[in-house]
């Protein structure tokens, strides 16, 4: 089969995210299955068309991509005439993406197309910018027939934007070199994450660390780059927790890694997400994860593997670390964290989006079946 993905982020661009590193780890057990991929990305200073691992990364837009705004604008002006340019293509994805979540791709692409859904916050931005982005992303999704989500909560949350969609809930994967690690109750706790202040509660996690920090005796080391960084680093200096405080800035492959398997515990602040492969990936370590009670975090955060923590209750966040931090038994936590995390193996998850792919291509190209799922719509 030939796949043309609508993939946004390239994963080596620096400040990519977990939906990137989800569009390799599938897509490159594919094409050794034999599908033929090439994924369409935005551009970034130093990008180039490369082939990796079997998929074919093309960047699209215009010069290099040098900031957040030109890569957007360059990737939707140019998205619909580079779809064109790959007549040949069997079978569309495309990846929802910021801040409106998807293009409503079907209408357009004239060849069948389903979507990966690993971002829908487009109300959040809405609020952040002023913008209607929320009913652009609910027209986007009424355009849709077939969608792959990577949770439940996400899956609910489509339902009742498009009751008559067919979902296939297929999640996310743990790093494969995560298991090259070996587990220790290390010093210092962990944020691993694109630096966006708001939306992945870093000014909670502030907050919390100010209120707790005196009763830990390692620091706060926070992985990751992104827009809000120069934001973060005045609210840290503000806070005066210079000292306290550690930026290690993008991580990525055995030091990322390391450097999660070598934290004490692993703090997720965010106020949404859409699965939270970081906190999937610290099991795997053996880093117990402390979490705030969303419903995408609730489903990878089960009991006995971290802890859940009323959600955006900083005092209650404080208390949690400052608990676990001094917690006597952490590797009976860290054994059942590795023991769920084998769960989430990239080569089943790529075996089930291989067969969703061969379902939705047989059900698009066929007209009668289409219309029996639309009279019938069912969930995978």
């Amino acid at each position: 089969m030939r796949v043309l993905h609508l993939g946004f982020e390239d994963p080596r661009m620096p400040g990519a995210g977990g939906g990137s590193v989800r569009t390799h780890e599938i897509n490159r057990r594919l094409a050794a299955a034999g599908f033929d991929i090439t994924v369409l990305t935005t551009r970034y200073p130093g990008w180039q068309e490369r082939v990796e691992d079997g998929v074919r990364y093309v960047p699209i837009g215009w010069g290099q991509g040098s900031n957040r705004l030109s890569r957007l604008l360059a990737y939707i002006a140019r998205l619909p005439f580079e779809v064109r340019r790959h007549g040949s293509t069997d079978l569309v994805v495309e990846d929802f993406f910021a801040p409106f979540s998807t293009m409503a791709a079907p209408l357009w692409t004239k060849r069948p197309t389903i979507g990966v859904v690993q971002w829908l916050h487009a109300r959040d931005k809405a609020r952040q910018y002023k913008l209607p982005l929320h009913w652009i992303e609910r027209w986007g999704v009424r355009r849709h027939h077939r969608l792959i989500t990577v949770s439940q909560g996400i899956s609910d949350r489509l339902t009742q934007l498009n009751p008559a969609l067919h979902l296939d809930l297929i999640g996310n994967g743990v790093d494969p070199g995560i298991w090259e690690t070996q587990p220790r109750a290390g010093n210092d706790v962990l944020f691993v994450g694109r630096l966006e202040y708001g939306h992945k509660g870093l000014d909670l996690l502030l907050e919390a660390w100010a209120l707790c920090c005196d009763r830990v005796e390692g620091n706060l080391l926070i992985a990751g780059t992104g827009q809000d960084e120069d934001k973060l680093r005045s609210a840290i200096h503000t806070a005066g927790l210079s000292g306290r405080v550690k930026m290690l800035g993008w991580l990525s492959g055995e030091q990322k890694h390391q450097a999660i398997a070598d934290a004490r515990l692993l703090v997720v602040p965010s106020r949404h997400e859409t699965f939270g492969l970081v906190a999937i990936d610290a099991m795997g370590a053996g880093t117990p994860v402390i979490a705030f009670d969303i419903p995408c975090l609730r489903e990878i955060v089960p009991k006995g593997t971290g802890w859940l923590v009323k959600a955006f209750d900083v005092r209650a966040m404080a208390e949690e670390i400052a608990l676990r931090y001094e917690q006597p038994d952490l590797g009976q936590v860290a054994e059942q964290g590795r023991e769920f995390a084998a769960l989430y193996n990239w080569d089943s998850l790529a075996g089930m989006q291989a067969e969703a792919y061969n379902t939705a291509l047989a059900e698009l190209h066929d007209p009668k079946i289409a219309r029996q799922k639309a009279a019938y719509p069912g969930r995978a």
